[in-house]
C-alpha cells in the first residue's frame, strides 16, 4: 500500500520551471526604455517591486562608465515587458579606492532634496584632497556642496537631476565652488537614493514657447516686408529716377575737378625735389680731375714698355 500511494504523489507533482515565463525588463523612459535584462517568473504580479542592477556601460556602450552602477524596480507589467523606475546609484568600491590614498582626508555628505516635480532624494557627495585637513575647513566644504546641490535640484525634474548627475556635471560644479574655499583635487557623487516618486506632473513647456517664439518672430518678418514693397511703389509713382540721377551727376563732377587741381601741383612739387636729390647724388666732374686720370695711364704705359724691352 506505501508503494502505491508513493507513485500518486509522484504523479501529482508539477514541474515549476515549465509554468515559468521569460519577461523583458525595460529601463524608463529617461534612459529610452531600453532592455535591461530578462527574468524568470510565475505571473506579472510575482514581478512587480523587483530590482535589478546594470552599469552605465551596458546601457550606453561606453565603457568609461563602466563603475557607475544603477538601480531599477519594476511598477507595472504589460504582456511580456516589465516597466521599472529609478531607484538610485552607486560607484563601484574599486573606483573609491583609488581617491582614497594615506595622509588625505575625505569629506563625506549626506542631504535630503526636492526636485521641482516634488521628487525627494537622499544625494551622498565625496570629495578628496591632496593633505589633511580641518574639521572646520570640511564643514565650510560641505556647506558649499549642499548649497549647490539644492540650487539644482530646485530648478530640475528628478529625471534631469539623474542625467545631470550621471554626466558628471554636478560634481564639476561642486569642484568649481568648493576650489574657491580649498583646493579640493575631487569631487564626485558616489550614492543617491530615491526616497519619494515624483507627484507633480511638468509638461515640457520651454519646447512649447520656443515654438510660439519662432512663429512671432516669423509674423513680425513678413509684416516689414509688406509695408517696404508699398513704400517702394509709392516712392516710384511720385519721384522718378531719372531727376536722381541727374542731381548726382551734377554733384559729382566739381569733386573731381577739384581733386585734380590739388593733385597737380603735388606732383610738381615732388619733381622739384627728386631733381634737387638727383643732383646732391651726382659729383660734379671737372677738368683737375680728368688730367690726373690721363697722367696716370700714361706712366702705367711707360712702365710696361720699359719691362719688355729690358726682357
Amino acid at each position: 500500500m506505501a508503494k502505491a500511494r508513493s507513485r500518486t504523489t509522484t504523479r501529482k507533482v508539477k514541474d515549476r520551471w515549465k509554468a515559468k515565463n521569460w519577461y523583458n525588463i525595460l529601463a524608463p523612459p529617461s534612459f529610452d526604455n531600453v532592455t535591461v535584462a530578462d527574468t524568470l517568473a510565475d505571473g506579472p504580479d510575482n514581478l512587480i517591486n523587483r530590482i535589478t542592477g546594470v552599469s552605465l556601460a551596458d546601457l550606453t556602450n561606453d565603457f568609461r562608465k563602466s563603475h557607475i552602477v544603477l538601480y531599477f524596480q519594476v511598477k507595472s507589467v504589460e504582456e511580456n515587458n516589465a516597466h521599472t523606475q529609478f531607484i538610485g546609484h552607486t560607484l563601484t568600491s574599486d573606483y573609491l579606492r583609488r581617491l582614497i590614498r594615506r595622509r588625505r582626508s575625505k569629506i563625506e555628505g549626506v542631504y535630503d532634496i526636492t526636485t521641482r516635480d516634488g521628487a525627494q532624494i537622499r544625494v551622498k557627495p565625496f570629495a578628496a584632497t591632496d593633505k589633511r585637513i580641518q574639521n572646520s575647513q570640511k564643514k565650510i566644504v560641505r556647506e558649499s556642496m549642499k548649497k549647490t546641490i539644492n540650487e539644482q535640484a530646485t530648478k530640475s525634474t528628478l529625471s534631469e537631476f539623474v542625467n545631470i548627475i550621471i554626466d558628471g556635471k554636478l560634481g564639476s560644479e561642486l569642484y568649481k565652488n568648493c576650489k574657491n574655499l580649498y583646493p579640493v583635487k575631487r569631487i564626485e557623487i558616489y550614492k543617491t537614493e530615491v526616497i519619494t516618486q515624483p507627484t507633480i506632473k511638468i509638461e515640457d513647456k520651454p519646447k512649447k514657447k520656443k515654438e510660439e517664439t519662432e512663429k512671432v518672430e516669423d509674423k513680425k518678418e513678413e509684416k516689414p516686408t509688406k509695408k517696404k514693397e508699398e513704400k517702394k511703389t509709392g516712392e516710384i509713382i511720385e519721384i522718378p529716377e531719372e531727376p536722381k540721377e541727374k542731381l548726382v551727376e551734377e554733384e559729382k563732377p566739381p569733386e573731381k575737378k577739384e581733386k585734380t587741381k590739388e593733385e597737380k601741383p603735388k606732383k610738381k612739387e615732388e619733381k622739384i625735389e627728386s631733381e634737387k636729390t638727383v643732383k646732391k647724388t651726382k659729383k660734379p666732374t671737372t677738368k683737375k680731375t680728368t688730367n690726373k686720370n690721363i697722367t696716370k695711364i700714361k706712366t702705367l704705359v711707360k712702365k710696361k714698355k720699359a719691362a719688355k724691352k729690358e726682357k
